[in-house]
């Protein structure tokens, strides 16, 4: 997902810089994200951010609350309500494509410090375990929902981290479903 690179102008600078943001980790990851960058990016004044955004760790919540929702639109698209524990390896192979596609956004969202009391970010990490938990519900109408949701998210984002860090062949889309597929049946018992 590439913005076009277009200087504020006038409107909502809070989401113009947060799209700045987006556009600056898509290229390089969060090392290269600040402030002033995302300030550059945008065409405003390197003071104009923190009218705001207090610091990095603010605008750092912002951009994970962005890729929060687009995680959860994305995991939606693909299956919006497995019925079966074998579905879930559909939902598992979604969302380590997310992280592989988007490294630098899945990084930010899940090991940057962020403003733990963002209300938008609190709101769409709340979305994904919901729905995370509904999966759950349906594919495990017996099981306590709450820690099953636990294990299974768990699971599935080590295996994105796993992948990410390199531990795992990412060469060919095929090679990473199979391995993560293969690793949720066995978990789940369906191998």
């Amino acid at each position: 997902m590439t913005m076009s690179a277009t200087p504020y102008h006038h409107g909502d600078l809070p989401n113009a810089l947060v799209r700045a943001a987006v556009e600056i980790l898509e290229e390089g990851g969060s090392a290269e994200l600040s402030l002033r960058g995302a300030a550059r990016r945008a065409g405003v004044s390197t003071a104009a951010p923190y009218r705001h955004f207090a610091d990095r760790d603010a605008l750092l919540s912002a951009v994970a609350a962005v890729g929060y929702r687009d995680l959860v639109d994305h995991l939606v698209a693909v299956h919006p309500s497995p019925v079966s524990p074998a579905g879930l390896g559909d939902v598992a192979v979604a969302y380590v494509q997310f992280a592989l596609t988007r490294p630098g956004m899945f990084r930010v969202m899940f090991t940057e410090s962020c403003d733990p009391t963002d209300r938008d970010r609190v709101d769409a990490v709340a979305a994904i375990h919901d729905y995370v938990e509904s999966l759950v519900r349906e594919a495990f109408p017996d099981a306590d929902p709450e820690p099953t949701a636990t294990a299974m998210w768990a699971l599935v984002h080590g295996l994105a981290m796993l992948h990410l860090d390199g531990k795992f062949d990412t060469s060919s889309t095929e090679a990473v479903a199979a391995r993560v597929r293969a690793a949720v049946s066995a978990v789940l018992g369906l191998s």
